[in-house]
């Protein structure tokens, strides 16, 4: 029984890692709590940005001007993240692990489920809350470029999901 509906329609930026002979088992975005820290530093700046522009510090157009130019910086800075963020993937198909980052410069970590020796996932209280976990695998004792992945939306159904992949009957 699968625990994870498969969107079996995983985006051109994934398919194209993806062997002739994989299935494509489930592709999610990390949750979209890996934005809360960008979210809070615009929201920051936005407060620091108002409130100085009241001040005696923004007597002067240009630094009224410097000031929310800045700001307009942080928050081009979101949308960058906001974008890198709606490009990264987890896959799960029948031979692997992935995890593609990346706008510009395309980062793809990889564990074959076969040599995958120790897997666990970790929730903290927000995580829980949110609806979120951390994806920990171990490997024969080798160190392997995918051993972490933070921001997992429905850590349990896809840990049970990888579980049964990697132990078949």
């Amino acid at each position: 029984m699968r625990l994870v509906a498969s969107s079996n329609s995983a985006p051109a930026s994934v398919n194209r890692y993806l062997l002739p002979h994989e299935q494509d088992v489930v592709t999610i975005r990390r949750h979209p709590a890996v934005l809360i820290g960008p979210i809070s530093v615009v929201l920051a700046a936005l407060i620091v940005a108002g409130i100085l522009s009241n001040t005696a510090i923004a007597d002067s157009t240009a630094s009224l001007a410097i000031i929310w130019w800045l700001w307009l910086l942080i928050l081009v800075w979101f949308v960058w993240r906001v974008a890198e963020w709606s490009v990264d993937y987890f896959v799960i198909t029948s031979a692997r692990l992935l995890l593609t980052t990346g706008l510009i410069t395309r980062q793809v970590n990889m564990m074959p489920l076969g040599k995958v020796t120790d897997m666990r996932f970790e929730r903290t209280l927000v995580g829980r809350f949110l609806g979120y976990g951390t994806f920990v695998m171990e490997s024969a004792g080798q160190d392997q470029a995918l051993s972490k992945i933070n921001f997992i939306p429905y850590p349990e159904q896809l840990y049970l999901e990888v579980v049964g992949l990697i132990f078949k009957e």
